[in-house]
């Protein structure tokens, strides 16, 4: 499935040619009890690269989050292959992966985790300083990236100024921020309205358009409208639909 408008399809072509950003390898997860073993993953083979929207659906407690939190390296796998931006998530230590987040892949979850007492220019900050940036140069990236994704003049908000839909966008700066490529987004939009939503999805459109990789979960069928692949969780499986 994809999204008809404003689309490149000869630079998204020339960026799919190179090694994929995300590539899986029977990936398994499961949680175990004394009655039952509950597969979150189940022999997941999947690779995506630049540029590319791909939407992940499915029923609640499907395994949707525990791909992401896989993917990201906030969970780790029982067995298989994940390679992303490059590393072995799987052979990468505690650290390490802490590392990918903040180099390469962004995260943005449902309720967007702002610090409330900070602006939005300093939430996107964070994980620049975090990583070893100087305070001038993390406070230049947050401005820039805020602009991006449609709050320039912004920056100097609190989250409790900004509608629902803003503080979302600066979730999305801030998974952004410092030239990370990947941005993996957990039910983005399950706090928006609808105007709000659309608006999402077009911006996650947009960003793709410009190179990034984003894979989202979402229940809102909207979400399949501007993607570039579609896939739905099952019990764990992955199935390309």
């Amino acid at each position: 499935m994809r999204h008809p408008q404003n689309r490149s399809e000869s630079r998204r072509s020339d960026d799919m040619t190179g090694a994929p950003l995300i590539q899986t390898r029977d990936l398994c997860k499961a949680y175990r009890s004394a009655v039952e073993t509950v597969w979150a993953a189940r022999e997941v083979n999947f690779a995506a690269g630049a540029g590319e929207f791909v939407c992940v659906y499915g029923a609640s407690g499907s395994g949707k989050s525990t791909l992401l939190n896989l993917l990201a390296g906030l969970d780790v796998a029982d067995t298989g292959d994940i390679q992303v931006a490059g590393v072995d998530v799987g052979a990468a230590d505690e650290a390490q992966r802490a590392r990918l987040r903040l180099d390469a892949v962004g995260v943005v979850f449902q309720h967007h985790q702002l610090v409330e007492e900070f602006t939005a220019a300093e939430n996107v900050a964070l994980p620049l300083e975090a990583r070893g940036d100087t305070s001038s140069a993390a406070r230049a990236e947050a401005v820039a990236q805020l602009a991006r994704v449609g709050l320039a003049g912004l920056e100097d908000r609190l989250p409790g100024q900004l509608s629902g839909g803003q503080r979302q966008r600066v979730g999305i700066a801030r998974a952004l921020a410092g030239d990370r490529a990947v941005l993996l987004a957990d039910e983005p939009t399950g706090a928006l309205d609808s105007a709000a939503t659309r608006e999402m999805f077009t911006l996650l459109r947009k960003l793709c358009d410009e190179g990034v990789l984003a894979v989202v979960c979402s229940h809102d069928p909207r979400c399949r409208e501007f993607a570039d692949s579609v896939y739905e969780v099952v019990d764990g499986r992955l199935e390309h639909r």
